[in-house]
């Protein structure tokens, strides 16, 4: 029911929609990320080669490089874009192996963004016209050290969101989401 209400969404915003139609293929959007760049996609246990396959085969125009994720659910589990060019990584060993591999597939060098906590660096990045840089990140009271991290980015609107409620089901923030880049006349 959820991927049919989606979909009637999306196809309400004239967006196109592409559906993956082998059954042997699994991608899950905690497993992919667009640094605006490039893909990278996490192969966990709800992703596999197959599913980053067709998403290459669906994004011709951008590399997709496949990273290895053990001791979380998803690749966003421990990564995310805090900033253009601006990578934010988690501190575990599984979190710091993994960014390696993504440098070593790169081209391109991005800053990385290191934060104690791995849940914490689960963060979204908004560029909003009226606003500039705005990133949604785990709130103090939640991750303290992390938190002080993500306030040295003085070129960002901070704003801080409580998640423990949704992090009890391995649900983070940008599990709550879908970021869609349409014109303004919406």
């Amino acid at each position: 029911k959820q991927v049919e209400a989606m979909k009637k969404v999306l196809e309400s915003l004239n967006l196109n929609i592409v559906e993956m139609v082998d059954e042997n293929a699994t991608l899950d959007g905690g497993d992919v990320l667009f640094t605006g760049r490039e893909f990278f996609v996490g192969l966990s246990r709800r992703t596999n080669q197959r599913g980053a396959e067709i998403l290459a085969d669906t994004f011709k125009d951008y590399a997709v490089s496949t990273v290895p994720v053990h001791d979380s659910l998803h690749l966003k589990g421990f990564c995310s874009m805090a900033g253009p060019n601006l990578i934010a990584i988690g501190s575990s060993e599984a979190a710091q192996k993994a960014l390696k591999t993504m440098q070593q597939m790169s081209d391109h060098r991005y800053d990385k963004l290191t934060v104690p906590d791995d849940a914490a660096a689960n963060c979204m990045y908004l560029n909003i016209p009226s606003k500039g840089h705005v990133l949604l990140h785990r709130a103090p009271e939640e991750y303290p050290e992390s938190a002080k991290v993500f306030e040295k980015l003085k070129d960002h609107m901070l704003i801080p969101i409580a998640n423990t409620e949704l992090e009890k089901v391995d649900g983070s923030l940008t599990c709550c989401s879908v970021l869609i880049n349409k014109a303004s006349e919406l």
